[in-house]
Order: C-alpha cells, then sequence, then structure tokens
C-alpha cells in the first residue's frame, strides 16, 4: 500500500529520509488533501529509471519485429564474418 503524507511532515527531514530508504515504494505528498508530489530514494529512483529504460527499448524491439525490421541470425553472421574477412584480408 502507498504511503501518503500531507506536505507538513516535509519539515522532519530526518524521519523523511528514513521513510525514503525504508520505502519499496515512492512516498506521496498531499496538500490540502489534494496529490501535490512524489518522493523516493536516490536508489529507488535509480531502479525506476533503469527499469523505465528496458520497456523502452523492449517497446523499440517489438516495434522493428512487427515493422519486419529484423535480420535472420545467420545471414546477419555471416554478412559480419564477410567484412571482417574484407577489411582484413584474411
Amino acid at each position: 500500500m502507498p504511503k501518503i503524507i500531507p506536505i507538513k511532515d516535509l519539515k522532519d527531514t530526518a524521519k523523511l529520509s528514513q521513510m525514503c530508504h525504508e520505502s519499496t515504494e515512492p512516498i506521496y505528498v498531499t496538500k490540502n488533501g489534494y496529490g501535490d508530489m512524489v518522493i523516493m530514494s536516490l536508489h529507488l529512483y535509480e531502479q525506476k529509471m533503469f527499469m523505465q529504460d528496458v520497456y523502452d527499448k523492449l517497446a523499440e524491439a517489438e516495434e522493428d519485429v512487427t515493422m519486419g525490421k529484423t535480420y535472420d541470425a545467420t545471414k546477419s553472421l555471416e554478412r559480419s564474418r564477410e567484412k571482417i574477412r574484407v577489411k582484413y584480408d584474411v
């Protein structure tokens, strides 16, 4: 369940920091009863950004497959080997 705190609780920075480091989810901050901000530890933020990058790359790869922008692995390896042979005269 997400943690929700009022904005006045931001005054106790030591307690807030501890809450952020103990939580595995972002902490929602309300102002006048409405959502205003979200805070989290740097570690959690980096994890979320890493996973977002993974999801973005997967979506791009799925789009490439849908658009037919893929190559047969065997043919791709053969082309790479041929380029190496030509470049290094092997």
